[in-house]
């Protein structure tokens, strides 16, 4: 029988651990290199399993987070078992 997975809750991210992923990633869009209008992304998103962890934030521009949705990032299954 499949498992179910109970969702995160979502969090309002606190501004240190923002500011910890902006510098981690450069001030810079994982995706598309931009420097500008900069969100934190969930790489797996809670409605998918993800957790509000480090290990599952990175930086995005708003273009490409909204882009991206609620897919799971190709890049991403090689780090996730997905």
């Amino acid at each position: 029988m499949a498992e179910i997975m109970a969702k995160e809750p979502r969090i309002k991210i606190p501004p240190e651990v923002r500011q910890y992923v902006l510098d981690r990633d450069g001030y810079r869009c994982q995706t598309c290199g931009a420097d500008s209008d900069l969100t934190i992304d969930h790489i797996i998103p809670l409605a998918q399993g993800g957790q509000n962890d480090l290990s599952n934030f990175r930086t995005l521009c708003r273009i490409c987070n909204s882009r991206k949705g609620k897919a799971i990032n190709p890049d991403a299954r090689r780090y996730y078992r997905l």
